[in-house]
């Protein structure tokens, strides 16, 4: 598993010139640079990795299997086991 989160980090070093990896308040290692970005929180073992697109999508993945994608705020989400989300600006909720 920390090999999998130390190739995610050094694949987004090397794609992101000014990518630069902190460690947050909760224990997180986060690296990013606008465009890019990933990290890993040691307590839960939780490693995710996102992007922007061209249109401001941010497609965010995780190492358990859930992918969100977002935009001002609302978004979709799919969970591991293939469950939908959803929240737009008046309502949310699953399919």
């Amino acid at each position: 598993m920390r090999i999998l989160v130390i190739f995610v980090c050094v694949l987004l070093s090397a794609n992101a010139s000014a990518a630069e990896c902190t460690k947050n308040a909760r224990g997180e290692t986060v690296c990013g640079n606008g465009q890019t970005a990933g990290g890993y929180n040691r307590n839960t073992g939780a490693a995710w990795t996102s992007q922007e697109n061209q249109n401001g999508v941010r497609t965010t993945q995780t190492n358990k299997g859930g992918e969100a994608k977002t935009m001002n705020g609302k978004g979709v989400v799919e969970g591991p086991g293939g469950k939908k989300c959803y929240k737009t600006a008046t309502s949310h909720g699953c399919i």
